[in-house]
């Protein structure tokens, strides 16, 4: 049996609204609680990383293995030791599997896990729509799980706007 195209298009926008983007997450709300599979196949829950760190950067990124994705880690890896002196630990998430974040992470030597989010629950949980890709963010979370930094679409220049935002905190 066909559908009628308004029953169709109804449908449609039903689902596309069913699945709007969440509210964005703000700084100075509560971090997300949510637990997560890394790259070699273990539980990661975000909380303990949050409470044991005085910061956690939660990068997320579209798809492991492409170019800006690529930039974005790398930055972060090639940053990673000024990060850990301010107390940052990394955690990158994006909707691959296990298998490629595993890839992606020992292609590039990245130092910090990457989680499989897969059944986009993270990314839900941080205000994206969780429909096709995740968008290119990062938070930064104190160790009391507050949200203390946002950006959007940062590549390359991901670990320098971080370091950054860290510096004029210890300056005011």
């Amino acid at each position: 049996m066909k559908l009628p195209r308004t029953l169709l298009a109804m449908s449609l926008l039903s689902l596309l609204l069913g699945t709007a983007r969440a509210d964005e997450l703000k700084v100075g709300a509560a971090a997300p609680v949510v637990t997560g599979t890394t790259d070699a196949g273990t539980k990661l829950n975000l909380a303990d990383v949050y409470k044991n760190n005085a910061y956690t950067l939660v990068w997320f990124y579209p798809k492991a293995l492409t170019g800006g994705c690529t930039k974005q880690g790398c930055s972060l890896r090639d940053a990673s030791a000024d990060l850990k002196k301010h107390g940052v630990a990394v955690v990158g998430v994006s909707n691959d599997t296990v298998e490629k974040q595993k890839e992606f992470k020992d292609k590039n030597n990245f130092p910090f896990p990457l989680l499989a989010d897969t059944d986009k629950k993270i990314v839900k949980a941080f205000g994206q729509s969780g429909v096709a890709f995740p968008s290119r963010e990062a938070y930064l979370i104190d160790r009391n799980g507050k949200v203390v930094y946002h950006d959007k679409g940062q590549t390359e220049k991901q670990a320098e706007m971080v370091l950054s935002f860290l510096k004029s905190q210890k300056s005011s």
